[in-house]
Formats: C-alpha cells, structure tokens, sequence
C-alpha cells in the first residue's frame, strides 16, 4: 500500500480515475449511493461502505508501475495472434443512464477481424434479437470487451469506443456456413491489454473436475419455470436439445 493511500495524504490520481466532477455528474445522473440497511431480512445498518476512490486505494493500494504501463492504444502483433485464436468473447456495454449489459460472442477462432492497429470487427450472428448491447451502444459508445482461449488462464481486454455497421466491405470475409452477418460492431481501440490468470485458476474453470453441468436443471426446464410456462416441456427439450441448436446456429430465421 503506498504511503499516501496509509496517511491520507494527496496522491496523484490513476489515469483511468474518474475526477471530482465526473464523480458529482454520475451522482447527478444515476443518483446517490443507496444507503443498506437489510437485504432478505439480515441487518446491515452497521455494515462499512466504501464511498471513495481514497478510501478504496487505502484499503486495496496502488496499482504498481508495470500494472499501469502495460495498458496501450493499439494491438500489437500479439494482440493479432491472440484475436486470431480466440473464438470466444464478452462484450460489456452500458446505456446512457448507466444500465449495463454483458453479451457473449462467439464463432469459429478468428471471428473478430482486425482492420487495422486501433480497428477491430466483430460479427453478429443470429440469435434472440433483443440485441440489448447494441440498444446500448447507440445511446452509449463505451465498449468492452474480453477475449479468451480455451484452456488459457489469461486474458486479452480490449476498451474503446463502438459503432454498428449495416454494410461494409469486409462483411464477405465474415462469412460462416453461408451466413453473412447483417450487423457488424467496429470497435474503435482505445486500450488493449492482457490480464493474468489468477481467477481463473481459483475457479478451476478449466479443470474438468471441477466442471458439474447436472448441479442445476436443465435449460427447458428452467425457461419452463421462468419463462415460457404455458409450453410443454418435450417442446422445449426439444428446442434446446444441442442438436436442434446446432442445426440452427446460423439460421437467421430460426
């Protein structure tokens, strides 16, 4: 912890820190933090909250030197051989009022096309059209996103600003099994990184003995309880078994 964070002192803030102002303009938009007092009936009135970044740094320390200098504006040839194994990624957008959303991405490795060192595509396949992120990013641009590989405990994050796309032309290079994306998300980079595997080797996420798929009911059983209550459940065993998706991946009209 470094000594002004122990003392209290004035310390130069991170470079991603959000000044007194921003501070006062999210407060203004989202509103004041909520105060916590009982959350299903356990008292927390007495509970310690954090309400500052001096507070937090105090309790968490700085970052060191090497931490903060890894983060760049543009990909490196690393960063290209990292995109062009990943098939699998999360993008994180949030709407103007601050709602956030989180959306998964994947397709055969190499899905995301690098346009250039700060330009990045990423394709959209079919799915439920409720593009919740995309509703987002036409309100908000601030995008992130985190790619992984199988079996890799590390990381690449990528930060920047977004854009959709109806038509380019690089869309014929995004074709999969015949299905040429109507929606493009270009991402404008802004910082690129990549993040050590520590969480990961605490979950043992990829260790298969630790992999349980059967501790929670099966997927139509869920949205039978959830979501789609008047369907029977052979209907809905059907449309999610592995191969009715399959079968379905990129059929926009599925």
């Amino acid at each position: 912890m470094g000594l002004a964070g122990r003392t209290g002192a004035a310390r130069e803030p991170h470079r991603h820190e959000p000044g007194a102002e921003a501070v006062a303009g999210c407060e203004k938009r989202f509103g004041a933090r909520r105060s916590c007092r009982s959350v299903r009936g356990m008292d927390l009135s007495a509970a310690s909250e954090i309400g500052s970044v001096d507070e937090l740094t105090d309790i968490i320390g700085e970052p060191p030197q090497r931490v903060l200098d890894k983060e760049r504006p543009r990909l490196h040839e690393l960063d290209r051989q990292w995109l062009a194994a990943s098939p699998f990624c999360l993008v994180a957008t949030s709407d103007s009022e601050g709602r956030c959303d989180v959306s998964p991405k994947g397709d055969p490795a190499g899905f995301t096309r690098v346009l250039d060192e700060r330009t990045i595509a990423v394709p959209e396949r079919p799915g439920n059209r409720q593009v919740d992120g995309f509703r987002n990013i036409l309100r908000n641009p601030h995008v992130g996103l985190l790619y992984f590989i199988p079996g890799r405990g590390d990381t690449l994050r990528i930060n920047g600003r977004a854009r959709l796309l109806r038509d380019a032309p690089f869309f014929d290079d995004l074709v999969v099994k015949g299905h040429r994306p109507e929606v493009v998300l270009l991402v404008e980079i802004e910082q690129v990184f990549h993040h050590c595997a520590k969480a990961f080797l605490r979950s043992g996420l990829w260790n298969p003995e630790t992999w349980d798929p059967d501790a929670v009911t099966t997927r139509a059983r869920i949205a039978k309880e959830l979501e789609r209550p008047d369907d029977s459940l052979t209907e809905l065993e059907h449309y999610y078994s592995p191969d009715q998706y399959r079968r379905t991946l990129y059929d926009a009209g599925a």
